[in-house]
């Protein structure tokens, strides 16, 4: 089979399509899939030049790719709820068993799989399990947003702030968020009731008094949002361990929140997707063969909506 590989650290350079891979064998709690698309997602560049090899360091080559749908191909003992053919979506890792997703089959384990979506594609499903529970998990299980509360979504535009917004929307918040002003009109139409844009105004002098902050962009705008946070409120960031000094300061709690899939948050989303609650936005697809452009595009450019490799 056909696989994107890295054989070692150094960013997209060391990007490789590998055309006679051997397809894996399935083991217990695992199911073989045959890819239909891999979501792209900023960790998978990361990965390769580098940032995680301290807490995770790999063994070369490795595979790429993180998000999935596909078809099951084979399935692994004690596992009843999936059947050869099923169209499925999720979230691989393979620092933990998986192999990577940007191949022509790989495996993942059934807690991370669940059944796809039945009003959607299958690019649109693997565009969906990271950005996806990770504002279904913050939004819900973390800060339990709710019905008058008012939140700042940072990165409106991009992949977990798209999502966001239209979730934070739906449990009935008042929902601010920031992006470039290219995206001012996209961030309205996905449902967020003030836009701000990064580049020319100061989100810290316009807002305040905010329950909660979720953060995807980390660095001085972490810093900065301590500053719009009513006393007792929350900051949640994907990004930045809590600043203990600005929580003092500020009176706020601030956690760091790290994306966990499992297959109920992925049917939690699921039935999100098929009540037309949460839509899902494509910026570009490529090719398997292109993946490696693909990574480059990612890193380099900021498109509203999410990067999707096909076969």
């Amino acid at each position: 089979m056909k696989a994107i590989e890295i054989d070692s650290y150094g960013g997209t350079d060391s990007i490789t399509m590998n055309a006679h891979k051997s397809i894996p064998n399935v083991s217990k709690g695992q199911v073989l899939i045959k890819m239909r698309a891999a979501g792209v997602n900023p960790v998978d560049w990361k990965i390769g030049e580098g940032y995680l090899q301290h807490m995770r360091p790999l063994n070369f080559p490795v595979t790429l790719g993180m998000d999935f749908s596909g078809t099951v191909e084979d399935i692994g003992a004690d596992i009843s709820h999936f059947k050869k053919g099923d169209e499925v979506y999720g979230m691989t890792n393979f620092f933990s068993g998986g192999t990577g997703t940007f191949a022509e089959y790989f495996l993942a384990d059934a807690t991370v799989t669940a059944h796809k979506p039945k009003n959607i594609s299958f690019t649109e499903a693997a565009a969906l399990p990271m950005v996806g529970i990770s504002a279904l998990q913050v939004l819900i299980d973390t800060m339990h947003i709710s019905k008058h509360q008012k939140i700042l979504i940072h990165g409106g535009s991009g992949g977990i702030g798209i999502v966001a917004i239209q979730l934070a929307n739906y449990l009935g918040a008042y929902v601010a968020t920031t992006v470039s002003k290219e995206n001012i009109l996209f961030a309205k139409k996905l449902g967020a009731d003030e836009v701000i844009d990064y580049k020319t105004q100061k989100f810290e002098t316009l807002l305040k008094n905010y329950d909660t902050v979720f953060d995807t962009i980390g660095g001085e705008v972490y810093r900065n949002s301590f500053k719009v946070i009513k006393n007792n409120g929350m900051l949640v960031s994907m990004l930045e361990s809590p600043d203990q000094d600005l929580i003092k300061k500020y009176g706020v709690k601030a956690i760091i929140e790290f994306t966990d899939v499992t297959s109920h948050r992925l049917s939690q989303l699921t039935d999100l997707v098929e009540r037309n609650i949460i839509k899902i936005y494509i910026a570009k697809t490529f090719p398997l063969s292109q993946t490696r452009d693909a990574l480059v595009y990612l890193q380099h450019k900021h498109p509203p909506g999410k990067i999707v490799v096909t076969i």
